[in-house]
């Protein structure tokens, strides 16, 4: 289908530290892409720590039903270490918990990659060697606990992991979903879907993976493979090339997904979508970085990579061809910056400043 003049309202919620800088060096690279194809109509909303100390919430009711009705939902960063509950626990959190059950994306999804242009510190390790994603349950888990767990006389404190059948369904078959549509696992080219649990200790853990067992049952093209939560860390490091797409519970995602992006370059390049079937939230997976925030210094690569997933996301929504070969192309765009390497920021070796690396993409959109 053709989109010229199709118009897609973006909620954009730049956030907390370095938030607000790589929502605008994507939201450029956006305008850049999607010119003269389709009409992307960003509409900002405060929500996170700054939001919180300036009117007691983290996520206001404007800015909740801004995200429920957009086709789409852009996030810089949100939180900051000082900003806290009585608890202890960061008030700015609240937004990326709290969106999550709002717009119900069930699947975080995470793409580990290594591109040409960065340097992985595994030992050898050249681009193409590392191409896996880590879809994580987004809704269930231990961080179902946020706001729900117990805390008696300063003496005792607990929180509950939840496990649903509906929640390890849903989540296992959107992973085996996007291995169906990969070209397998950089080692020997298998299509897998790797379950990781810790079934070996916890009831909860033992119920994911039988479940997941019997939704990859519908699945005979795709190899299921199984690693206990410890273990995957190692093989991770020493056999990164094994995995297509891994599955896990909310917290171990969370745990691995960082480990995964120390692999191919730090949080600055890890992109995330986070999918349900009717919204779609987008944001790196890094944090807000609050020393470098507002000096130019922070890595837009991640963000930008994670506009390019809601382009595509959008495309699958609304069978906008032309859409999705914008998405294509940012990702090609900044391919060929970091392979040369010459207009990336200094945490990747170079001298650009954040802005200066967007601008960097949007000559690399224009040339191709």
């Amino acid at each position: 289908m053709n989109a010229t003049n199709r118009r897609y309202q973006i909620a954009v919620v730049p956030g907390d530290g370095i938030g607000p800088e790589v929502c605008d060096a994507a939201v450029a690279v956006l305008q850049a892409a999607v010119s003269g194809v389709a009409d992307l109509d960003f509409q900002y909303h405060a929500a996170g720590a700054n939001c919180y100390l300036e009117c007691g919430e983290a996520f206001p009711e404007a800015a909740r039903a801004a995200c429920l009705a957009a086709d789409a939902v852009l996030h810089g960063a949100a939180g900051l270490p000082g900003v806290l509950h009585a608890d202890g626990t960061e008030a700015g959190q609240d937004f990326s918990m709290k969106i999550r059950s709002l717009l119900d994306t069930y699947a975080n999804v995470r793409p580990i990659k290594l591109y040409a242009g960065i340097t992985s510190p595994l030992a050898g390790r050249k681009a193409g060697d590392i191409d896996y994603v880590i879809v994580r349950e987004n809704t269930e888990g231990l961080y179902a606990a946020r706001s729900g767990g117990n805390l008696l006389r300063d003496e005792i404190a607990s929180d509950t992991l939840i496990m649903t059948r509906k929640g390890i369904e849903r989540v296992v078959r959107h992973a085996a979903e996007i291995s169906r549509h990969r070209n397998g696992a950089p080692g020997d080219g298998k299509r897998r879907v790797t379950i990781v649990d810790k079934s070996n200790v916890l009831r909860s853990y033992a119920f994911f993976r039988h479940v997941a067992t019997e939704v990859m049952a519908d699945y005979p093209d795709i190899e299921v493979d199984y690693a206990l939560s410890d273990a995957v860390t190692i093989y991770m490091i020493e056999r990164p090339e094994h995995f297509d797409v891994i599955v896990c519970e909310n917290f171990i995602g969370d745990m691995i997904s960082d480990l995964g992006a120390a692999t191919v370059g730090g949080m600055g390049v890890a992109a995330a979508a986070e999918l349900g079937d009717d919204h779609g939230y987008f944001q790196g997976s890094h944090g807000t970085a609050p020393d470098i925030a507002g000096q130019g210094l922070a890595n837009p690569t991640a963000t930008i990579l994670s506009a390019a997933e809601m382009l595509n996301w959008l495309a699958r929504q609304h069978d906008d061809d032309d859409l999705a070969a914008c998405g294509a192309a940012i990702c090609k765009a900044m391919e060929a910056v970091l392979a040369a390497a010459t207009d990336t920021t200094p945490d990747l070796g170079g001298q650009a400043s954040t802005m200066a690396m967007a601008e960097a993409v949007c000559r690399a959109l224009t040339e191709a």
